[in-house]
């Protein structure tokens, strides 16, 4: 019976130094390198934001300047149309009534 506790407290005793290693290199290089990672992770998810907001504020500001003044106006008056017939007639005045659907034949059904 004497061999058999010689086996368990061996088991124990290299159990006990491959845990206390394994945490040594954890708690002594991967978690403070993680920490680092993480860190600047977060910084440059801080920056992200600004810098699109800055190069989409950027690009529509040239993409603007490049275009004739003629061209802004037609699309505003056609968007100003456009949005106006939606705000007095709905939906229906685009898409159509119920009754339109009766009309229309469909094909391929």
């Amino acid at each position: 019976m004497e061999y058999g506790w010689t086996l368990v407290i061996q088991a124990l005793v290299t159990a006990a130094v491959v845990f206390s290693v394994l945490a040594g290199f954890w708690f002594g290089f991967v978690r403070p390198h993680l920490d680092r990672k993480v860190a600047e992770i977060i910084e440059a998810s801080r920056e992200i934001e600004p810098r699109v907001t800055r190069g989409v504020r950027q690009g529509v500001e040239e993409t603007l300047r490049e275009l004739p003044e003629s061209t802004v106006k037609e699309s505003t008056r056609q968007f100003l149309r456009f949005g106006s017939g939606l705000f007095e007639n709905g939906l229906s005045s685009f898409l159509g009534d119920l009754s339109d659907l009766d009309k229309k034949p469909r094909k391929g059904l």
